[in-house]
């Protein structure tokens, strides 16, 4: 059971089924939508937003007290190979009820909670409830820190209510795909009405406070919960937090504009750096004044000073290593796991850029190759280069040869389009080829006259193939954070 469309909760599918279990047809149930959000969050956006996962579960940190100590969510992520075997079944509704392995299984479907497809299920037999990861011990996250679609805080609380109605007077015991069970009815049922009325306090506040007139930060800076919430271990934020929590919430009504115009066209970091710097009267004024502030203990605003400095300068050693030392402060006081690995790891790339290494990738070859063709072909249009696209346009007829599907791929005014059933009368290339040549193809793992030398038939100008090929870019994982 895929409970919902983070990597987390399949990337690990091929550690439990072998190719064997697969090729058998053993059921794989999944809530509908799962396979197109899992698309759209680890490979539309993989790259970036593995890459920031980096920063925000300390993957690159030692473990220990000026280290890794927890994730907020758990101890850690795996560090194993990401995979992804489409589903089999998909509920798409609440009450579908299916019987496996003579355990009779209950699914009530969340969509845009924690997840943008996300499902819990209730075992009967065992008056078991699991909430899938919309009720963790914790507050999670709106919006992740890591990059996602911001999150429904008022539909995650709607749900909950939800699963409060339709199971909570037959569960004695709750679960979770995070963290520990709790047992008892009584138990579960205050469990599961303070985790609602958690979101949902958080979602109506904000609001209130943005209708009068407050803006992002000036909302997050004083925002706190009502005593009854805030005293619970199980509303604490360890993982989200309240601070981009609400800002999550401004975002998805309000959008990332505050409403004033001076921050409607900043200048990017590099040259509102500069510009900074020379009005705060050079390199060397900013630095005594941030360490002045550094030693009044404002980590805040060193990091905001110093920032300035860092994108102006990258190789100003002083300006590194102190901010280097801020972010170390900021991140030993933070109560929220991720918040501390994002402010340490800033910390250690800072004093040492980090190597590449063979890190695993939410968007990682195996996902890539278990991708529908349709989604395959998002995820080049994606990679598709405009700047060098330019006017150049191709016409391709594609058939995949095992599963029956064509589709005309075209390229048109720098953008990749794919129309399913679709053909041309005079394309570039008629291309019949199999499903995994043509995600090799796509990964760069084999060339056009590789997959034409193993069967893949491309007639007319396989040239063309060729140089819409080239046009792909390839994402650099390690790419910078806090420096230019």
């Amino acid at each position: 059971i895929y409970t919902h469309s983070h990597v987390d909760h399949y990337g690990g599918v091929k550690g439990v089924l072998s190719d064997e279990d697969i090729a058998n047809g053993l059921q794989i149930i999944a809530p509908e939508g799962f396979l197109e959000a899992a698309v759209s969050e680890n490979v539309l956006a993989g790259n970036a937003m593995g890459r920031r996962a980096t920063y925000m579960y300390g993957s690159m940190l030692p473990p220990g007290p000026k280290g890794h100590v927890d994730a907020g969510l758990g101890k850690t992520v795996s560090v194993g190979k990401v995979s992804l075997v489409p589903p089999t079944v998909s509920i798409c509704e609440t009450g579908e009820t299916l019987t496996v392995d003579g355990v009779e299984i209950v699914f009530q479907v969340t969509p845009d909670t924690e997840a943008p497809a996300e499902m819990n299920f209730f075992f009967p037999q065992y008056k078991a409830l699991c909430m899938a990861e919309n009720c963790s011990c914790h507050l999670h996250n709106i919006i992740t820190p890591r990059g996602a679609v911001v999150r429904d805080a008022k539909s995650w609380s709607y749900y909950i209510n939800e699963a409060i109605d339709l199971y909570a007077s037959q569960t004695e015991v709750l679960f979770a795909s995070h963290h520990w069970p709790r047992w008892g009815r009584d138990s579960s049922i205050t469990f599961l009405q303070k985790q609602r009325d958690l979101y949902k306090y958080v979602h109506d506040q904000t609001l209130r406070l943005a209708n009068h007139g407050q803006t992002p930060l000036e909302i997050a800076e004083d925002f706190k919960l009502p005593p009854s919430l805030e005293r619970e271990w199980y509303t604490r934020g360890y993982y989200g937090t309240l601070s981009h929590n609400t800002k999550a919430i401004y975002q998805r009504y309000l959008g990332w504009f505050d409403g004033n115009p001076a921050n409607l066209h900043k200048w990017p970091p590099v040259e509102a750096g500069k510009r900074y710097i020379a009005a705060i009267g050079g390199a060397d004024a900013v630095l005594e004044k941030a360490k002045a502030s550094f030693d009044q203990g404002d980590y805040r605003w060193v990091a905001e000073l110093v920032n300035h400095l860092v994108f102006a300068e990258p190789g100003n050693d002083g300006a590194r290593q102190l901010q280097a030392d801020a972010f170390e402060q900021l991140g030993y006081q933070a109560e929220s796991g991720p918040w501390r690995a994002f402010y340490l790891t800033a910390a250690q790339e800072l004093r040492n850029p980090m190597p590449a290494s063979d890190f695993p990738r939410p968007a990682g070859a195996d996902t890539v190759r278990g991708l529908p063709t349709n989604e395959l072909l998002d995820s080049m249009s994606v990679r598709l280069n405009g700047p060098k696209a330019g006017e150049k346009e191709f016409t391709f007829n594609l058939k995949v040869s095992d599963t029956g599907e064509a589709y005309l791929v075209t390229v048109t005014n720098a953008v990749l389009h794919h129309e399913p059933g679709k053909t041309a009368g005079s394309p570039d290339a008629d291309i019949e080829i199999a499903r995994l040549a043509l995600a090799q193809l796509a990964l760069g793992e084999k060339t056009v006259e590789e997959v034409m030398a193993d069967g893949a038939r491309i007639t007319g100008r396989p040239e063309a193939l060729t140089e819409l090929l080239g046009l792909l870019d390839v994402f650099d994982f390690w790419f910078n954070i806090v420096e230019p």
